[in-house]
């Protein structure tokens, strides 16, 4: 179960759709029919039902509708796995939810996450989290079992690929605009945790560094009009370029990549770095610390003057840059595999659903 899905969840249920499908599992993903056409779950030999968002009232009773020979259920997601508690109430169909972020909100919409957050821990016969603050988040909470959830980063797919010889860089640099200096790389959608505000307070300093870097932001949101206005008010060397199939490339052809916000507890931007040897500076926050050891340049969460520094420290040191590929390259080797993620899953899901011993 896959509700509206940011870009790390559905990639991951993509990947273990893929692994699991491959070992003779039978897999069913309830998710809205745009993020088949997006992730491809029917391409991995899934079958798909479309299930509406959570804003659409008959979304649990599809869901329930979709589980009923079910003989596990895994959500991911807190909204998906609050719906799956719904409809699977009343049946004895174990449920395994991941928690992939650690949920954003304010005032009563803070309550009512916590009151989710309860509930699911509650009801989930396992709960896996992929960083250690949220799988301590979820034995808070209530959890009856709450894991470390091995969760890879997947590999490219056949049309990612590129047959040039020659990697794309220098078209991609020239089409946003930098040629002759700095490109710096942000991505995820334009929401107030993500930490835009402080990159265009970082970006207006950027502006008396000879040559300009240029700031490159990928993600659409509910910000994007009041970042806009800022970028043209205060002539900010930025561009919000909106959502992009094209990350890959962005990043690859990126000096630098930058997580200023609180982000997702798992970053995807920051695994994509570290992958493309592009080097990383990063706000201290959620798991990002568990996720990338000291292959970034961590600084303190919500401090603009020390990710402004950190940026132009390293813009202005290839030695260090340099250091930090060798270093991203030896901690994304420590990451779990696709494989080794699908076999956790795969193991709980047989612990969960093959019959006990009598004593």
């Amino acid at each position: 179960m896959l509700g509206g899905g940011n870009a790390g969840s559905s990639a991951h249920v993509r990947s273990l759709a893929a692994g699991l499908v491959a070992r003779g599992v039978r897999v069913t993903v309830c998710a809205p029919v745009g993020a088949d056409h997006t992730y491809d779950f029917t391409g991995a030999g899934a079958e798909h039902v479309h299930v509406p968002r959570s804003s659409d009232p008959g979304s649990v009773a599809a869901l329930r509708a979709a589980c009923t020979d079910a003989d596990l259920v895994h959500a991911h997601g807190l909204h998906a796995s609050f719906r799956a508690v719904l409809a699977l109430s009343g049946r004895g169909t174990p449920l395994v939810v991941t928690w992939h972020n650690r949920a954003h909100a304010e005032g009563a919409r803070a309550h009512l996450r916590r009151l989710l957050e309860r509930r699911v821990a509650r009801a989930a016969a396992v709960v896996l989290g992929t960083t250690s603050e949220l799988v301590d988040r979820a034995r808070r909470t209530g959890a009856r079992d709450a894991r470390l959830a091995a969760v890879a980063l997947p590999g490219p797919r056949p049309a990612d690929s590129h047959d040039d010889a020659e990697p794309p860089h220098p078209k991609v640099r020239a089409e946003l605009g930098a040629i002759g200096r700095p490109l710096l790389m942000a991505v995820g959608s334009l929401d107030r945790h993500r930490g835009y505000d402080l990159l265009l307070d970082a970006a207006r300093g950027w502006r008396g560094l000879d040559p300009v870097p240029l700031v490159v932001v990928a993600g659409e949101g509910p910000l994007r009009a009041e970042l806009q206005g800022r970028i043209e008010d205060e002539e900010l060397p930025v561009r919000l370029v909106g959502r992009r199939d094209d990350v890959g490339e962005l990043l690859a052809a990126a000096d630098l990549a930058l997580l200023p916000g609180r982000g997702e507890s798992r970053s995807v931007l920051a695994q994509e770095a570290l992958h493309a040897r592009v080097p990383l500076v990063a706000a201290l926050a959620g798991g990002i610390r568990e996720l990338v050891g000291d292959a970034a340049e961590l600084v303190p969460a919500d401090d603009t003057e020390a990710f402004s520094d950190a940026v132009v420290r390293l813009l202005g040191d290839p030695g260090r840059c340099e250091a930090l590929r060798d270093l991203g390259t030896r901690q994304t080797a420590t990451w779990p595999t696709e494989d080794e993620t699908v076999a956790q899953v795969l193991s709980v899901y047989d612990e969960l659903t093959q019959p006990r011993p009598m004593i």
